[in-house]
């Protein structure tokens, strides 16, 4: 039987300077609203460490959560959001409705211009999960919705062409439950703070 403890906190980051827009490799801080909404999400820490994107909006707030509570805490590359190339520091009012659309139905299937390959952004997401399910105990990943995305389709099993239907707030807390084989993870809750 499973370890009620085995889980994997994840966090999105809080609303960020620059209002809405495509913000993959972005590097804008968090507002003063979205530190708040961060640290309403959080409840007392019951991690081994903390795991962040080495963007400010999400490394920012992990190293002072980290500090706070004595736990070590890791920046990976590999969980920063999705490049979005030509859309980088766009909003969607400003890029053309076909092109948006396309996006909007099959994120996997349509690359902005410049912009990340789907394929090899969630490669790199999923080589963080094989690591976490390989190793379980508890953690926080802070990072990005695009990331917690392809993290909530891997367990659910659900189709890259789903992504976009799972909504992910700012400051959006899930918990994924990891299990020794031969069990397999499962999504425990997902919600807004």
């Amino acid at each position: 039987m499973q370890d009620a403890g085995e889980f994997v906190d994840l966090l999105r980051h809080g609303e960020v300077a620059g209002g809405a827009c495509f913000r993959g490799e972005r590097d804008d801080p968090l507002t003063v609203i979205g530190w708040e909404q961060m640290t309403q999400a959080m409840a007392e820490p019951v991690w081994s460490e903390i795991i962040s994107s080495p963007s400010r909006r999400c490394a920012d707030f992990a190293r002072q959560l980290a500090a706070t509570h004595g736990l070590p805490l890791r920046l990976l590359d590999a969980v920063r959001e999705r490049g979005f190339g030509a859309w980088e520091g766009r909003t969607t009012d400003q890029i053309p409705l076909d092109d948006l659309m396309q996006f909007w139905n099959d994120p996997a299937g349509f690359t902005p211009p410049d912009a990340e390959l789907f394929a090899v952004f969630r490669d790199r997401v999923l080589s963080v999960w094989r690591e976490l399910c390989d190793n379980p105990t508890p953690r926080l990943l802070i990072t990005h919705g695009g990331v917690i995305r392809v993290l909530i389709a891997e367990v659910l099993q659900m189709p890259d062409s789903a992504l976009l239907l799972i909504e992910v707030p700012f400051a959006n807390l899930t918990r994924l439950r990891l299990s020794e084989p031969p069990g397999r993870p499962s999504l425990v809750f997902h919600r807004s703070c």
